[in-house]
């Protein structure tokens, strides 16, 4: 009896599946809309985003829509360090959601959201970097000592990088943690509200 390939089992399992026409177009212009949000947020002044999203074909307008409003909404991330600046960051993100709100006065309700969310972000890198400061000041006397046992130990000065001593680094990533889950949390419900200001549907689950 003679093996079968892979490429043969595989073609013989798929055989009898059949393609949905409006699925397939559906994910294509999804892709396509995220292709175009992509290529706007690279270069926001070589591209007129309202004039390309309105040619779009009204069978493929809610697709498309989608798929740019991820790659939008996927820019709205919690800043790793102050030398970002959040307002300059967002505003083409601003610009392209503002574009794909349908619904009378949308837009504006997406600025005052996204005036909002500047202040957010600033007050996040504040509270981050207070956050830090408390928590190597309350660790300080508990590495203090390890320094000084280590010290005696070996015989010379020794000092430890705090983020090296795995109690410490526990201790600090479960207070930053907590603060960054409340943030996080906020981050995602304003989203959600984009979401509805956009006229985006929701996903499946």
């Amino acid at each position: 009896m003679p093996i079968k390939s892979a490429l043969e089992l595989a073609m013989e399992r798929t055989k009898d599946l059949k393609v949905d026409p409006r699925a397939l177009a559906e994910t294509e212009a999804r892709q396509d809309g995220k292709r175009l949000a992509g290529e706007f947020l690279a270069s926001p002044s070589d591209i007129d985003f309202p004039a390309k999203l309105k040619a779009v074909p009204r069978d493929r307008a809610d697709a498309f829509r989608e798929g740019c409003f991820e790659i939008f909404t996927s820019r709205l991330q919690l800043p790793l360090s102050a030398v970002a600046d959040p307002e300059a960051d967002m505003g083409p993100v601003e610009a392209g959601l503002k574009a794909l709100c349908q619904a009378p006065g949308a837009a504006t309700s997406v600025g005052e959201l996204f005036g909002q969310l500047n202040g957010f972000l600033s007050q996040y890198l504040d509270d981050a970097k207070k956050v830090d400061e408390a928590i190597r000041k309350q660790y300080a006397p508990r590495l203090k000592a390890k320094e000084q046992e280590m010290s005696a130990r070996m015989g010379r000065a020794v000092r430890v990088d705090p983020m090296s001593d795995p109690e410490f680094a526990a201790f600090y990533k479960q207070n930053v943690g907590q603060m960054k889950a409340q943030y996080q949390d906020a981050l995602d419900r304003a989203k959600h509200d984009l979401q509805s200001l956009c006229g985006i549907k929701p996903k499946a689950d």
